[in-house]
């Protein structure tokens, strides 16, 4: 048996998928996890996922922008070690809840809570995922992602406001 520890880390770009992973309808968010406006969108997502019947997916990809958010990729490496462990999401939220908190004291706290081993998240332990991190960086790159949160619905990028009801529209149109 292979544990996460062990096991080769994916750089599948559709690792991270909150929905059904069948939805005929694929919502893509590029994002960073110190950024306020992800922050803001992931309640509206997470709404149009859970509301959708089924109908839509959301694949989170990281684009750390480490230039500005100096927590940006410890938090990308200590939500990919939490994934490794079926609690992606889960990281995910906590991070949000409080980015003005992302130290490496704070990314093992935040594991402990989810009952997580806190040294697979920070420093060494994680960087084994900075791979998977590197990969959906460079995708953002090559696609000319602009900025966070970036959202591509079925590959064409969405540049309405992150808004439940214009959401809506754009997929009910797909």
């Amino acid at each position: 048996m292979t544990s996460p520890e062990t096991a080769e880390v994916s750089t599948d770009p559709d690792r991270h998928v909150l929905g059904s992973p069948d939805a005929p309808v694929t919502v893509v968010e590029y994002g960073d996890l110190e950024c306020p406006y992800c922050r803001d969108a992931e309640p509206v997502l997470r709404r149009l996922v859970e509301e959708s019947a089924g109908r839509v997916r959301l694949v989170w990809r990281h684009l750390p922008l480490f230039q500005v958010h100096p927590h940006a990729l410890a938090a990308a490496l200590a939500v990919e070690a939490a994934g490794a462990h079926g609690q992606f999401w889960e990281m995910q939220r906590l991070l949000f809840a409080h980015q003005d908190a992302l130290t490496d004291d704070d990314l093992a706290g935040y594991a402990r809570e989810l009952g997580l081993d806190p040294e697979d998240v920070v420093g060494e332990p994680a960087d084994r995922y900075a791979r998977a991190v590197q990969a959906d960086y460079e995708g953002g790159l090559e696609l000319d992602v602009p900025g966070t949160p970036t959202l591509l619905v079925d590959g064409v990028r969405y540049r309405g406001p992150i808004e439940l009801g214009a959401l809506r529209a754009v997929v009910d149109a797909v």
